[in-house]
């Protein structure tokens, strides 16, 4: 399980020529095939220009060809329980998954539990698998609810890529469900992070440590966690800031450079309820990082921790209020996507990426 839940990250972006502008803005298409229990959504065309490899030096640069944001209405009353991502060409042939640096659908119907910020409702990178949850939870949706969807692509094959297409597929269980799954609720918990900003931070060289405490404004329990790591990153640990014990841990996967290939899952509730967190408790979320280049790499750490969350009483989880100042930072970051084109495809500063979930 661990539905990929990610969360604002933010990366200078340096500008690159533009492909000859040939294709028509990027649409937005969302199906429902209730006989299998599907949304299906599917967005393009894109033309992608090829990019120079992102490397160690140079992560505070990365170049990304950026989309706006693009909103739907979710259709169906049920409970979501993943997705998975594709992409193909104009023809159908598949495109690798690789172009692809990260993906995040929002959910500006309904905000964080620790964030004054619109629910990322899930996120996938490069490196994300498929995610289908049990049967016994769900994320609750009902029709009407404004999802958006944006993605950063970084195309470093060697060459362009015209006409790609993305489609998203995303079960969900009906609301005639019997019996009736648990509700359950995204939640991202960041080591550094700027609501509407950025949540990197600069690697000095050797071990580093970055950490966050918060509350939560309502209890429930944990069901399960993953995270979301840069190179050479170690771990990234869940603690009770009041007592200094470690509640969980999630390790990063990487190769014998010190590259990320993803971070580890844990699953709580293969028995019992899941992993108990109180309201009014104050917490920590810890990234460690191992930086062995012998200089300092700016902006190229970013530590956090996501999961599946069962509150306690789903009613007391908060509203949204159009008036904090946070979630205002954070509508304008989402709105200001593409907003320097007439609706093509951009290459914008990113202030915004939230990566539900786990790679």
């Amino acid at each position: 399980m661990g539905i990929t839940l990610s969360v604002l990250a933010a990366t200078a972006l340096a500008v690159a020529p533009a492909l000859p502008d040939t294709t028509p803005p990027s649409t937005i298409s969302v199906t429902v095939d209730s006989s299998k229990h599907v949304v299906v959504l599917r967005s393009g065309p894109y033309d992608l220009m090829n990019m120079p490899p992102m490397d160690h030096a140079t992560m505070d640069m990365g170049m990304s060809h950026d989309t706006p944001v693009q909103h739907f209405a979710w259709p169906v009353q049920g409970w979501l329980r993943g997705f998975r991502v594709s992409l193909a060409d104009g023809h159908g042939h598949p495109v690798s998954r690789h172009v692809m640096h990260h993906m995040i659908m929002v959910n500006f119907s309904r905000r964080q539990l620790v964030y004054h910020a619109s629910e990322r409702l899930f996120g996938a990178g490069t490196e994300t698998a498929d995610v289908e949850l049990p049967a016994t939870i769900g994320i609750p949706m009902g029709p009407g609810m404004d999802l958006g969807v944006y993605v950063a692509w970084h195309n470093d094959t060697g060459r362009d890529l015209k006409d790609v297409y993305l489609t998203i597929t995303m079960p969900y269980l009906p609301a005639n469900q019997n019996p009736r799954p648990q509700n359950a609720l995204p939640i991202y918990m960041d080591v550094n992070l700027t609501v509407g900003g950025s949540n990197s931070f600069d690697l000095a060289p050797g071990r580093s440590e970055h950490s966050h405490e918060f509350t939560l404004p309502v209890g429930g329990h944990l069901l399960g966690v993953g995270g979301h790591m840069h190179d050479f990153g170690q771990e990234v640990r869940l603690e009770d800031a009041e007592t200094g014990k470690v509640i969980t841990t999630v390790k990063a996967e990487l190769d014998k450079n010190g590259q990320i290939e993803g971070v580890s899952r844990k699953l709580f509730a293969i028995r019992g309820a899941g992993m108990r967190l109180k309201a009014d408790h104050r917490y920590r979320v810890v990234g460690i990082y191992d930086n062995p280049t012998g200089e300092s790499i700016i902006n190229g750490g970013m530590a956090h921790m996501v999961g599946i969350f069962v509150p306690d009483d789903l009613a007391e989880w908060p509203g949204i209020d159009p008036t904090n100042p946070e979630y205002q930072r954070d509508l304008a970051s989402l709105n200001a996507r593409g907003a320097e084109t007439d609706g093509h495809d951009s290459m914008h500063h990113e202030a915004g990426h939230m990566d539900h979930g786990s790679n």
